[in-house]
């Protein structure tokens, strides 16, 4: 150990007092999170405001934490939430359990639940962390319709998946975006 060692030390200390103090006022003013940020979830939308939901329950199947609770309900030519025969009668989400391990997006085969850049997911309240299917479902965009009603983009629902695309752009949605968007950033 030489004799200057213990100076060196305090370089980056010595540095760092002459330079000015950065202060961010995160309550007030929010930084914006990386573009491929994941936080909260998201229950997706089709182009005419049918759930994509389809009630399988894989999601909550694929959760290590149990954080997720699924029921499915049937659909009614009456009463139609989703293309399929079954909906997502009720759908919770836990976030004092989940982990954000995304297993749950992953494992959904109609891409219905994804994770969105919201990431303030604090609260003092415990009851405010379970999020409801009301506090998921993405916001109906400018075209769609406020579910129950019947199927606009296809006789059957295959006709949302395999046609899905094309039947989207017909509808107004241009190439290349999706109808899976937040809050934040909603196509018109």
């Amino acid at each position: 150990m030489g004799m200057f060692d213990p100076i060196k030390g305090f370089g980056v200390t010595f540095g760092m007092m002459f330079k000015k103090v950065i202060t961010e006022e995160y309550p007030e003013i929010g930084a914006p999170a990386a573009p491929r940020y994941h936080g909260r979830h998201q229950l997706n939308r089709h182009p005419d405001g049918l759930e994509k939901c389809v009630g399988c329950e894989l999601c909550a199947w694929a959760c290590p934490a149990d954080a997720i609770f699924v029921e499915g309900g049937d659909n009614t030519d009456e009463e139609r939430y989703s293309p399929g025969e079954r909906y997502g009668k009720d759908y919770q989400i836990n976030y004092l359990r989940c982990i954000g391990c995304g297993l749950c997006v992953e494992a959904c085969p109609t891409r219905s639940l994804t994770m969105i850049n919201f990431y303030e997911l604090a609260d003092d309240d415990r009851q405010k962390l379970i999020y409801t299917k009301e506090d998921l479902l993405a916001p109906l965009l400018p075209g769609m319709e406020q579910p129950p009603h019947p199927m606009r983009l296809g006789d059957d629902e295959q006709d949302y998946y395999v046609k899905g695309p094309e039947l989207a752009r017909e509808r107004g949605v241009p190439g290349g975006e999706t109808v899976e968007t937040s809050e934040e950033k909603a196509i018109s």
